[in-house]
């Protein structure tokens, strides 16, 4: 029964390692099998799914197919279709599609042995709750093992007291996709059979529940409560009041309806994470204007690692005004799921990324919040090449969406030869102040938010940041020797021109890499369009360069 799980998909993976082949003997009885169906591909079986296809869906992934999917295989007409399905299951879950094996299967079969190996009891370890919650989410980041059960000085929310329990577990994840933080599963074992349940309440695990004046709770013990409100009223307690006879009360995720809430949760089938946003990055056309449309600001910005390598940093910016803000955990909050994929000129993909990000005020801050811009940056290295990234952004509370799709070009960095990363026109720069450099928009010692629209007001100071590279050194001063301009026009006519000495800015002229970061007041600049370059000259090596123009607005 233990081997059942693994049927002729799983025969066909190529990624599986040497122990889940030794473990699961039959695996070559199932591909057999598998085989044998093939050969009548495109032709309806007179006799319905074969047994293979009936144990992948309801054994294989009989944990983490949605009910749509489910829906779906079981409507499809020839074996040629559901090998297709299976394929595109999997597909559908692979964290990187451009390497030769998928990740998720591997792990996702890995995690069956494992169950199979350690939770079986009586059952295959794959059908126990144990082995379900391992197989759909993976190792606990902690767990709390009574295998014997004994003696237990409950917690105070649980009544405090002591008692003796049975057998029992408890799982601690820190976060679930899809089923919340903080997240705590008890499974216990009132039989002694090794077959440990999920519990619905922490009474479950008290094997003096049902003796007379013994294993009392500290309410109990004063005459506060009686055993049988617990007994009587289940989880509920109190005649339903959620609190158990309890002197000090429950925490909030043990109250009765978030923990059938969280119950409920772990039911469902792990969430394909963004996949219909993976589907919109991938067609050809843009879509038609809408109502629901989201606008976003995409920026993009390359500095060098190495000759072969440059930095390619992605930044995307909303107005807080566009988005849906609704309660969560008291505070007003809005969520944004965003999905990008990169892709060279061949199709092939280059890079992905997919997150969500949050944005949260305190109801008194809300207005204002409401007012300003949130920004997400990721950071993929990149080699010399053209590119197309097809990002799309999804307000969680709204459904309003938008797709952006732009190539790009990463250029080659010769040795020796002065150039320059692009110009970041930033919201703002600020130095780290002896804090980590970690985390989004941190280069070097400095925080650099790019404003990815090229949008200012006049009461905001725009920051220019970028970092030259090969300047050559003095041997007299063991220094650089550069003259650096920068040059602020509007229609061709120069408005402002600064001269960057290195002391009453945030830049960095003292090596062969250059960083110039500077801040520049807009107050006295009109509304309207402007641009921006910089000039390097290089006095040692006698070599010059000039950024292309960066285009500003003020407001």
């Amino acid at each position: 029964m233990q081997d059942r799980m693994f049927t002729g998909t799983l025969a066909r993976s190529t990624a599986l390692s040497l122990i889940l082949s030794l473990v699961f003997s039959s695996v070559s009885v199932f591909a057999q099998e598998g085989k044998e169906q093939k050969k009548k591909k495109d032709k309806p079986s007179k006799e319905g799914v074969s047994s293979v296809y009936k144990r992948w869906v309801n054994e294989d992934v009989a944990w983490i197919i949605t009910d749509e999917e489910r829906k779906t295989f079981n409507s499809l007409k020839t074996d040629d279709e559901r090998e297709q399905f299976i394929e595109q299951f999997w597909l559908r879950r692979d964290p990187d599609p451009d390497t030769d094996g998928n990740e998720y299967r591997e792990e996702y079969y890995q995690r069956i042995a494992y169950a199979n190996e350690h939770y079986t009891s009586g059952i295959p370890g794959w059908k126990t709750d144990r082995g379900r919650m391992y197989i759909m989410f993976g190792k606990p980041d902690q767990i709390e093992s009574h295998p014997s059960g004994g003696s237990y000085d409950r917690p105070v929310w649980e009544g405090g007291g002591s008692t003796s329990t049975y057998p029992f577990e408890i799982w601690w994840y820190r976060y679930i996709e899809g089923v919340g933080s903080d997240v705590e599963i008890e499974f216990v074992d009132p039989t002694g059979s090794g077959e440990y349940r999920i519990a619905r309440n922490p009474n479950e695990k008290d094997a003096l529940l049902y003796t007379p004046n013994a294993g009392l709770t500290l309410a109990e013990q004063l005459g506060l409560s009686s055993k049988a409100d617990r007994i009587g009223n289940g989880m509920f307690g109190n005649n339903g009041q959620g609190q158990n006879g309890q002197m000090f009360g429950m925490r909030a995720k043990d109250q009765p309806f978030e923990k059938l809430d969280l119950l409920a949760r772990l039911q469902r089938p792990p969430k394909v994470k963004f996949n219909d946003l993976a589907a919109l990055a991938s067609e050809s056309e843009l879509p038609k204007a809408s109502f629901d449309v989201l606008s976003a600001g995409l920026n993009i910005n390359l500095l060098r690692v190495t000759e072969t390598a440059v930095l390619t940093s992605f930044t995307v910016q909303l107005e807080n005004n566009d988005l849906v803000y609704k309660e969560s955990g008291g505070l007003p909050q809005a969520a944004i799921n965003i999905y990008a994929k990169i892709t060279n000129v061949a199709g092939r993909r280059a890079g992905q990324f997919e997150d969500v990000v949050t944005s949260s005020y305190t109801p008194e801050a809300l207005e204002i919040g409401m007012q300003q811009k949130s920004a997400y940056q990721k950071n993929v290295v990149l080699a010399p090449g053209n590119y197309k990234i097809d990002l799309v952004v999804r307000d969680v509370n709204s459904g309003k969406t938008g797709v952006i799709k732009q190539g790009f070009v990463v250029p080659k960095f010769e040795e020796g030869k002065l150039a320059t990363s692009t110009m970041i026109l930033a919201s703002k720069i600020e130095p780290l102040a002896g804090r980590l450099p970690s985390g989004q928009f941190v280069l070097g010692s400095l925080k650099v938010v790019p404003n990815a629209t090229g949008e200012f007001k006049k009461d905001q100071t725009m920051g220019v940041y970028m970092q030259v590279y090969n300047v050559a050194i003095d041997q007299a001063t063991l220094r650089p020797s550069v003259d650096i301009e920068y040059v602020v026009s509007r229609k061709d006519k120069e408005v402002m021109r600064i001269k960057e000495d290195g002391k009453s800015s945030l830049s960095t002229i003292n090596s062969q890499q250059i960083t110039l970061a500077r801040l520049i007041p807009l107050k006295n600049f009109e509304p309207g369009f402007y641009d921006v370059q910089v000039t390097i000259k290089d006095n040692v090596a006698g070599t010059m360069v000039t950024t292309d123009k960066d285009t500003f607005q003020v407001k």
